[in-house]
């Protein structure tokens, strides 16, 4: 397990290598939600993290903490992941060998190389290159730096929410999205059950629910248009724990709310997405919602996934799995601010009834 302090701790360790993102805040109204004169989104942008995202948080919590041998380090990715380890190897200076599937994003890739990397695209998705990660520990004696289920990596996800926690104030509700858990775990171990947090994922890909029902990791279908090539399978083996102690639940979103979802919200986040300039950057974003009608310190939390290249292909898989999540924030604020959802929140909503 994994502790507050032992976050905090892993703070103090990795800041001088990373960005304390900022955190801006934006009238609801521009989210497309009715009668939310009143209320202000306060979002933490991730994007402008070292490396283009949240990774690079657990990535230099790995190289930092733990001995680096002299044959370097080596992870397997989807693209973001593979990206914040080849930028920390390459601040720190050590040699780093990255795994990627075939469909990764073509920028993360030229990301990856142009951080000095040696770079393998092999297999079709996720669970293939982390089957060459983990062959090429084996012969080279290189450190594996997993992108969900390693210790360090849960400690530097789980800084976000310590920063979040002092730049947004009192929380109530995080709603976190999940692929392999590494977020989740490191948030929910962070608040360790002082803030509510709800994880998030397309119901063509439970790893989580999945976990849940069966009592342990399990693995899931990755069917849905929001979990393309690049979902893992299964969450890892020390993100369950934290989970089961710490996150309340889990809420599944369908893939019409997120089709729906995909042309109604990236019109209203283009313009504000294009102005980070960086075509293989991930929103990592962290979306908090402050509603003043309710009682103090009633908020919702949202993470946006990868949207990487996207930013030009807003029709693609990565797009929409982002912009599911984004659909799932919406329907959120929709209930808790008791305005009626527009039609792309109504099924998301009706799974949060007895969440919020």
């Amino acid at each position: 397990m994994i502790s507050r302090d032992d976050i905090r701790s892993t703070y103090g360790t990795i800041r001088p290598f990373i960005r304390r993102t900022p955190v801006i805040q934006a009238d609801l109204s521009e989210l497309g939600v009715p009668g939310t004169d009143r209320a202000v989104a306060t979002l933490k942008l991730e994007q402008l993290q070292c490396a283009g995202s949240f990774k690079a948080r657990g990535a230099f919590a790995n190289l930092l903490l733990r001995e680096v041998p002299a044959a370097g380090v080596v992870a397997a990715s989807g693209g973001n992941h593979g990206v914040a380890v080849a930028y920390a190897a390459h601040r720190r200076g050590v040699p780093a060998k990255i795994f990627v599937p075939t469909v990764s994003a073509a920028a993360k890739i030229e990301r990856i190389r142009s951080l000095g990397a040696d770079l393998v695209v092999t297999g079709e998705r996720y669970a293939d290159a982390l089957a060459a990660a983990e062959a090429w520990v084996q012969s080279s004696g290189a450190l594996s730096v997993h992108a969900f289920d390693q210790r360090e990596t849960l400690l530097g996800q789980g800084t976000v929410a310590l920063e979040l926690a002092e730049q947004a104030g009192d929380l109530d509700t995080v709603l976190v999205p999940v692929g392999g858990g590494g977020l989740i775990a490191g948030i929910a171990g962070y608040f360790a059950g002082s803030v509510r947090v709800i994880g998030v994922e397309p119901d063509g890909a439970p790893t989580l629910t999945r976990a849940r029902a069966e009592g342990r990791p399990a693995d899931a279908p990755a069917g849905s248009v929001a979990a393309d090539a690049l979902a893992p399978r299964r969450v890892g083996e020390l993100v369950f724990p934290i989970t089961q102690s710490f996150v309340e639940d889990v809420v599944l979103v369908d893939d019409t709310s997120i089709l729906a979802a995909q042309q109604a919200l990236w019109q209203k986040y283009d313009s504000s997405a294009e102005g980070v300039g960086y075509p293989f950057i991930d929103f990592g974003n962290k979306y908090i919602l402050k509603d003043p009608t309710y009682d103090p310190g009633i908020l919702a939390g949202m993470s946006w996934a990868q949207v990487a290249s996207a930013l030009h292909d807003p029709s693609s898989k990565v797009a929409q799995n982002a912009l599911g999540a984004a659909n799932l924030m919406t329907a959120a604020i929709c209930k808790m601010t008791g305005n009626q959802p527009a039609s792309a929140c109504t099924s998301v909503v009706q799974s949060l009834e007895s969440k919020i």
